[in-house]
């Protein structure tokens, strides 16, 4: 790093990617401080860097003992280890030493003591929120919100024949052909684990989901105006049961508040939808499969006088963002719910749904809503 991006950043001080230390002796110390980054979205230390800006006087001999402690802290003090890179700047005052540590793709990352550390601010805390440490699995790949176990959901709550019918229309076998107990085909679907459903199997399988798990439902509302109004609306409805049904049920709520507009056929005829049915089906069912099932709350569906909101919980995952999802990139929080409900509902290829729904109906925008932890879908009507 050359001088005048030192001074630059020195002179702002330090932030969530930015730590000064004026010297470095303890390995375990400098150990969380890069956990923190690489939990966190990665970031540099910069040593030689007191907190007032002024630099410390350190010297060759000094980046030898450095170096070393870096290599050992990244080693043996992170797990997994990591690999930072460093580079030395001169300066009137000394030298200073660049750590710097990426986003890992490991996370979470912790100590030896076991302990997740993570960005706050400037400083480091350790991570105590279990929604906060899941989502660090999650987005490894070494847990998933449909893969979580329900409390009390066994075999003898699946919906046999829905199950049965299932089964015969995707594999074109009946379940006793398969000459294995039912919890073990099951277990073998990923569905369900130790005799409990999942809640991917719970939502797709059991005959009253909503009994165990209530708030993965759809809230609906429809509104005369531009505003929520609770004195005054045209229709509300909280759409529970199967997922099959919720996609459905949701679906039918939104046609049936949409109004239809006669696109320039005789005034008696029927008319078409203002909004296809088909950018529904993707925009519904995008919302249910890849919602973040780690949120206890509900789908939201608003339909206002000029537009529709559709609020998932959850923002968008690893490194995705509203432009490369515009140009059909994905990422499947949800796998075992996926691939299952792909096979229920209308699927018409991963990934292009959107570029598709956008060549249909361009009036659509989307909010990746980081701070309250929601994705919105808003589609404007009335729009040429």
């Amino acid at each position: 790093m050359d001088l005048e991006r030192l001074i630059a950043i020195v002179s702002a001080g330090e932030d969530s990617q930015h730590q000064f230390k004026s010297d470095i002796r303890n390995e375990t110390s400098l150990g969380q401080e890069m956990i923190a980054f690489s939990n966190s979205g990665g970031g540099m230390i910069l040593i030689g860097v007191r907190d007032d800006g002024r630099f410390s006087d350190l010297d060759r001999d000094d980046m030898g003992r450095l170096n070393q402690l870096v290599s050992n802290a990244a080693s043996q003090q992170v797990r997994p280890p990591i690999n930072p890179k460093t580079d030395i700047t001169p300066t009137q005052r000394g030298l200073v030493m660049r750590v710097s540590v990426f986003d890992g793709i490991g996370k979470p990352y912790m100590d030896r003591n076991g302990v997740i550390w993570v960005k706050s601010g400037a400083d480091k805390r350790r991570a105590t929120s279990r929604e906060e440490i899941q989502r660090m699995f999650q987005r490894s790949g070494l847990i998933h919100g449909d893969e979580v176990p329900v409390a009390g959901l066994t075999v003898a709550d699946l919906d046999r024949e829905y199950f049965a019918k299932f089964i015969e229309s995707n594999y074109g076998k009946s379940i006793s052909e398969y000459e294995v107990p039912l919890p073990k085909l099951l277990e073998s679907m990923s569905l369900m684990r130790d005799g409990l459903f999942n809640v991917a199997g719970a939502l797709l399988f059991t005959k009253t989901p909503e009994f165990r798990l209530p708030v993965y439902n759809v809230k609906a509302m429809a509104f005369p105006g531009r505003e929520i109004d609770v004195a005054a609306y045209d229709d509300s409805q909280d759409i529970n049961g199967k997922f099959e049904k919720i996609y459905r049920d949701t679906i039918a709520f939104l046609q049936r508040n949409v109004r239809r507009v006669q696109d320039r056929r005789s005034v008696n005829s029927e008319g078409v939808p203002q909004v296809p049915r088909v950018v529904f089906e993707e925009l519904v069912m995008n919302a249910l499969v890849h919602r973040d099932y780690f949120v206890p709350t509900s789908t939201i569906v608003v339909v206002f006088a000029d537009r529709i909101e559709i609020t998932s919980p959850g923002h968008l995952p690893n490194n995705l963002t509203i432009d490369n999802i515009k140009m059909g990139r994905s990422a499947i929080r949800n796998p075992v719910l996926a691939s299952h409900a792909f096979k229920i509902l209308p699927y018409r290829g991963l990934g292009t749904g959107i570029v598709r729904v956008l060549k249909l109906y361009p009036h659509i925008d989307f909010r990746d809503d980081v701070q309250r932890n929601r994705f919105v879908v808003t589609i404007w009507l009335d729009r040429t």
